[in-house]
């Protein structure tokens, strides 16, 4: 007995590929506003540091259920009709934005601040100093649990579906509505996650020992 028809793989698979494509729309919005954020909450003036570290308060203490229905429904309040894959987007990127901000911001204060002193010695303004010596040291430690983070980001995208927006898991429901088969349906679904999940998490613990060593 199939599993499912053709058709119905088809369109669990269209859905794993909106899956794929939210993430890393969502990674790549997320990640340079929180760039912004976590150079904001590091070297900015008092005023702009204060309001880096609200927001990052503010969106860390929302879930992101309410961001994707203030980006879906409050949008068009003001005006601005989007689509669910453009409110999925907006909504997504302003979670992930928040706590990459501080997985950064983290990584900048562990660079040690006699490089900083050192470079500065050396006659290096702000910025050559910052992009330079600061920057690299900061990437290498930021690396594993950016990488790590990104797993969560993939999961969350199963939250989009409350808008709307058919990705892995809605794709997965409507298959469910027309089968009524659950246990195979989000089997399913849970071994497409696994197979976008377990990668990043391999290669997140694989950088964390290999960042490790070099560190010895």
């Amino acid at each position: 007995m199939n599993l499912l028809t053709p058709d119905q793989w088809l369109f669990l698979l269209r859905g794993f590929g909106w899956t794929v494509v939210l993430s890393l729309v969502a990674f790549a919005g997320g990640g340079l506003l929180g760039f912004v954020l976590a150079l904001g909450r590091v070297y900015a003036p008092g005023p702009l540091r204060t309001a880096a570290i609200l927001y990052i308060k503010l969106i860390q203490g929302t879930p992101l259920l309410i961001l994707l229905s203030l980006a879906y429904f409050g949008l068009p309040a003001l005006g601005l009709v989007v689509e669910p894959l453009t409110a999925a987007a907006i909504g997504l990127s302003v979670y992930v934005s928040a706590y990459l901000a501080e997985i950064w911001r983290g990584s900048l204060e562990a660079v040690p601040r006699t490089q900083a002193e050192a470079a500065e010695c050396l006659a290096l303004n702000w910025s050559q100093r910052l992009v330079h010596v600061i920057l690299p040291q900061a990437m290498k430690i930021a690396t594993p649990p950016t990488v790590g983070f990104m797993v969560q980001i993939v999961k969350n995208t199963s939250l989009a579906s409350a808008i709307g927006f058919v990705e892995l898991a809605r794709a997965g429901q409507v298959i469910n509505n027309a089968t009524f088969r659950p246990l195979i349906v989000f089997v399913l679904i849970a071994a497409l996650y696994f197979v976008l999940c377990y990668p990043l998490s391999a290669w997140s613990r694989r950088l964390e020992r290999m960042f490790h060593v070099a560190h010895r």
